[in-house]
């Protein structure tokens, strides 16, 4: 995967996920529209999302070795810094216990693996524009 220059025109969205063939295929997919930074552990994805361009949206698997999704949002969510940020969990676990957990630390949506692009870039389009507004 090679490394696609961030710009201001277009927004930036990391993806996090430790699965690198879902990194790739979702990478792929955005990086017509948006900028995107790839994390694949929660410690490098809160790095990443507080250095250099605060990204606009983060896209979030759960199950992670070290830190899970859930615990990268709660961090995002209690940062000044990236609190705004809307947060959507893109996860293969699909319970509605996991759906809830998600809400309660401070997601915006919660799609369960595989989804088809077009439902993908639908829920990012929707939520790009309340990266703009202040809590």
């Amino acid at each position: 995967m090679q490394a696609v220059p961030v710009t201001a025109e277009k927004p930036t969205i990391l993806v996090v996920d430790d699965t690198p063939e879902n990194l790739m295929l979702i990478s792929d997919l955005l990086r017509k529209d948006f900028n995107v930074k790839v994390a694949n552990n929660g410690q490098r994805a809160l790095v990443l999302a507080t250095t250099g361009v605060v990204p606009h949206l983060v896209l979030l698997d759960v199950m992670m070795p070290g830190m899970d999704g859930y615990e990268v949002c709660r961090q995002l969510k209690s940062d000044p810094v990236t609190r705004i940020i809307p947060v959507v969990f893109l996860t293969a676990m699909g319970a509605a216990e996991d759906e809830r957990k998600a809400m309660e630390v401070g997601a915006g949506n919660f799609l369960t693996k595989p989804v088809s692009p077009s439902k993908l870039m639908d829920i990012i389009k929707a939520h790009l524009p309340m990266a703009a507004k202040p809590n």
